[in-house]
């Protein structure tokens, strides 16, 4: 009589392992199933935080416009309708915007040289108010960020982006020390920290690069450094929005003030983060929807995988069934016993599937270059489904197994 669990377990090991081969092609359905789910689920979990990461540097919360480029030829026929983005937009969009809590402004220098006493560098220099660092979630590694008294004093001074800041002063702290920009020499006041973002555009806009960069006060860049021929007085202007407000619908306002401004010239584009960041959940959705469809028909077939070997055994076993019935097993203990064996492979397929799953996880991120994240979620979801699968799949050949008539399955060859 059957009146434990872990006998039955052991049998249903016993009994794979007397089919190593068999049990091979049953078990391979499932963990390629639960692999296929948990690489899927990892890399849209993945694919999640690293979009959260991306738009938190350019702020959910804010709308950017910025200056288009153009041809020299172009931009000058552009000049003689429009100006370009300058303060006095800036200016425009707070006081007659009132969901507009907070902006910054960003001007960007045309340099000759960067050097230190200890390099050189390449990176490119900007003037930004004092709001920038906030509204784009910006920290220091070291030092201090730019403040208004900076902007108000028109001082020397510059914050460092991380690999800037690498190149300009190799043998240790930048803080405290001199930098010269063309012919003006700027005191670095701050290192920025360097947050990874793995990636230099998001849904076609380009982000980050704020690690090869230089931040000198606004004021500072419009007095005493020069901009390239012909450019706006600002090159981007953010506008951080209330919470109240939907940034689709700022983003209306916010259009129309421009366009009445600039002469309805369009030498900005207006980007919108929020909607970004729902145009890339729109398809990361499609795409886990598409993986999904892969993913079940994988454990469909290792379903029915569990279902053809546990049919098999019925047959193979038809006389230990009449024995097990002749000697006072029921129905139950029978149907009980290769519910037990659905299940005991459907949990080590799941568990090598999990393993199978992480390492394609792995694969997948390496040559892809996709962000991957593991999820504990994952994991037990697909386990969770995998041993549904397999023992619903299972429950036939068992109900089957049971209703064997006990005299005819002793007398079975």
């Amino acid at each position: 009589m059957i009146t434990t669990f872990k006998p039955l377990i052991l049998d249903a090991l016993s009994e794979m392992a007397a089919h190593k081969l068999r049990t091979l092609l049953t078990l391979l359905g499932m963990i390629f199933g639960v692999g296929a789910v948990i690489a899927m689920l990892n890399i849209g979990e993945g694919a999640e935080r690293q979009a959260l990461k991306l738009i938190d540097s350019m702020g959910l919360r804010n709308l950017i416009v910025e200056s288009k480029q153009f041809a020299n030829d172009e931009l000058m026929e552009i000049r003689e309708e429009s100006l370009g983005l300058t303060l006095a937009d800036v200016e425009a969009a707070a006081a007659t915007l009132p969901f507009v809590e907070d902006y910054s402004a960003e001007r960007r220098i045309k340099t000759q040289s960067i050097y230190s006493d200890q390099g050189r560098s390449d990176a490119n220099v900007v003037g930004v108010s004092a709001s920038h660092f906030s509204l784009a979630n910006m920290k220091t590694a070291s030092g201090r960020l730019l403040s208004k008294d900076d902007n108000r004093d028109v001082a020397q001074v510059v914050v460092l982006g991380s690999s800037a800041a690498e190149d300009l002063f190799p043998q240790g702290e930048a803080v405290g020390k001199f930098v010269k920009v063309n012919h003006l020499w700027l005191e670095v006041v701050g290192v920025l920290f360097n947050p990874y973002l793995g990636k230099d555009e998001f849904q076609g806009v380009k982000i980050g690069g704020d690690s090869a960069r230089l931040f000198v006060p606004l004021s500072t860049s419009m007095k005493k450094l020069n901009a390239p021929a012909l450019a706006s007085e600002l090159d981007v202007i953010k506008l951080k929005i209330s919470e109240s407000v939907d940034p689709s619908v700022a983003a209306k306002a916010v259009a129309q003030l421009f366009k009445l401004r600039h002469g309805e010239t369009e030498d900005y584009q207006l980007i919108i983060p929020a909607a970004l960041l729902a145009q890339q959940k729109q398809t990361q959705q499609i795409f886990n929807i598409v993986m999904a469809c892969v993913a079940g028909i994988s454990l469909l077939v290792g379903g029915i995988g569990i279902m053809n070997i546990m049919l098999a055994n019925v047959l193979e076993r038809t006389k230990e069934i009449g024995l097990l019935r002749a000697v006072g097993a029921t129905q139950k203990d029978i149907k009980f016993q290769f519910i037990a064996e659905s299940f005991t492979i459907s949990v080590l397929g799941g568990l090598l599937g999990i393993v199978f799953g992480l390492a394609l996880s792995e694969i997948i991120g390496f040559y892809s270059g996709w962000a991957v994240s593991w999820s504990m979620v994952a994991i037990f979801l697909s386990l969770g489904i995998c041993i549904a699968v397999g023992v619903g799949f299972g429950v036939f050949p068992a109900i089957k197994a049971s209703q064997l008539n006990p005299i005819e399955a002793l007398h079975s060859d």
